[in-house]
């Protein structure tokens, strides 16, 4: 199922949604802009390495290597992994910035990834493999919106039936099949090596969307209280 759009109606304008779509973008224009060795070095310059993050951990030293966790997010290997990832951001995340505030989403969107990847990590210290990548942030704002808009409706496209048009669907169901179908597949790459399978990192995914489901309570907006109706003499 691909969601193409919500019920929900947002107040605000998405200033930090839009501008990390732009941002994944042009990264991306940049990578197509590079021959196929250099972006293999662009992936392992700017993109998390495990062993190299957990080597790092032992023995801090310079900021180059703990930047990756900023800098991976915003790196994509390829227009499919581009696309989907922008569209459930874009989707979802407009209506979780409008509940936050603009500079609250985007500490928010930084710390989801963040738990992301030290899940995944965690998972998988050996790795020589660059993770890149938003889906660990974005998994993180499908969690917060999960509990900010349970009752939303979700316009999906289904591949095979696309001729019948969008159908509606709760944004429950969607949001928590797809945690369901991330954590059974992150457990079925545990027999895996590295615990990835086809180059999806799911434990970063599993990750991003404990920490989106526990912080938006801190981040969201809190509702100003109503004051008693007060009485005139």
């Amino acid at each position: 199922m691909i969601p193409i759009g919500d019920s929900t109606r947002r107040r605000t304008t998405p200033y930090v949604n839009v501008g990390i779509i732009i941002a994944c973008v042009l990264v991306f224009l940049y990578e197509l802009s590079l021959s196929t060795i250099d972006v293999g070095r662009f992936f392992l310059d700017w993109g998390v390495v495990p062993v190299q993050l957990v080597d790092w951990l032992e023995s801090p030293s310079a900021v180059e290597e703990p930047s990756t966790v900023v800098t991976s997010m915003f790196i994509h290997g390829g227009w499919l992994h581009l696309i989907g990832n922008m569209l459930f951001l874009w989707v979802f995340g407009d209506n979780v910035e409008d509940a936050m505030g603009h500079g609250r989403y985007l500490v928010f969107y930084l710390l989801a990834g963040l738990a992301a990847t030290t899940l995944q990590v965690f998972i998988d210290q050996e790795s020589l493999i660059p993770m890149v990548g938003a889906s660990g942030a974005i998994a993180g704002v499908l969690g917060a919106y999960l509990v900010l808009y349970p009752r939303a409706t979700v316009s999906v496209l289904i591949p095979w039936l696309w001729f019948f048009g969008v159908f509606p669907v709760p944004a429950a169901f969607l949001i928590v099949f797809w945690f369901l179908l991330q954590l059974l597949s992150g457990v079925a790459s545990l027999g895996a090596a590295a615990g990835v399978t086809e180059g999806i990192a799911f434990w970063a995914h599993v990750g991003g969307f404990i920490a989106g489901v526990v912080l938006v309570g801190a981040f969201r907006r809190q509702k100003p209280r109503r004051r008693p109706p007060s009485v005139v003499w």
